[in-house]
């Protein structure tokens, strides 16, 4: 609580269903990025996009000399993190960083990072058995299927480029016709980077 003390408004850097499900009230948003992180769908989800029994994956960070992870940063006041904390209860701890935006000086921010320590960390496989993974799981949140499209739309509005994300899309839908899994505006558009990024009340 000490952090929270002496910040009356704070940025929080969102790199995965924060980007897209805007469900806390916030003063501001800016595309931000992170240096020193990579994105990854190594974090199992048994309360959000999958269960105990067959958990789905998330996305958390990992460190990576040189990597750049860009996202959504929301500047917010404190109390609104009783909300995140709940949300991000999986495995997520808070940790400080240093945000970058492309049309202004940096920040400090906080993120949720799930480490390896935790215990509902999966951690890394091969994308074809991610994808796998992904297109069976289903949670209270909704299908784990559905994670993972949105975010791809995302980061694509950003104009993000993530490799991981994308090459997991892209097996993903190869398993099965885009048809049946993916709502017609999440479905990727070959050189649009110009699709919504969801709505702020919309996980």
């Amino acid at each position: 609580m000490s952090y929270f003390a002496s910040h009356q408004r704070l940025w929080l850097f969102g790199y995965g269903s924060l980007i897209y499900k805007v469900d806390f009230p916030y003063l501001q948003r800016r595309p931000a990025a992170i240096r020193g992180w990579e994105r990854r769908f190594w974090q199992g989800s048994h309360d959000h996009r999958g269960t105990p029994e067959a958990p789905g994956r998330v996305v958390t960070l990992v460190e990576s000399e040189g990597a750049l992870c860009r996202g959504m940063a929301f500047e917010i006041t404190p109390d609104v993190f009783e909300h995140l904390d709940h949300r991000e209860k999986n495995g997520y701890l808070r940790e400080v960083v240093d945000l970058q935006f492309d049309d202004g000086p940096g920040e400090e921010a906080l993120v949720y990072i799930a480490g390896p320590d935790n215990p509902a960390y999966l951690g890394p496989a091969s994308e074809a058995a991610i994808a796998r993974q992904i297109g069976v799981s289903v949670g209270p949140s909704g299908p784990n299927r559905d994670y993972l499209l949105r975010l791809a739309s995302a980061l694509r509005a950003l104009g993000a480029l993530d490799p991981h994300v994308f090459a997991l899309e892209e097996a993903l839908l190869e398993r099965v016709p885009s048809s049946l899994t993916t709502p017609q505006e999440y479905r990727p558009q070959p050189g649009n980077k110009c699709e919504q990024y969801g709505e702020r009340d919309g996980r």
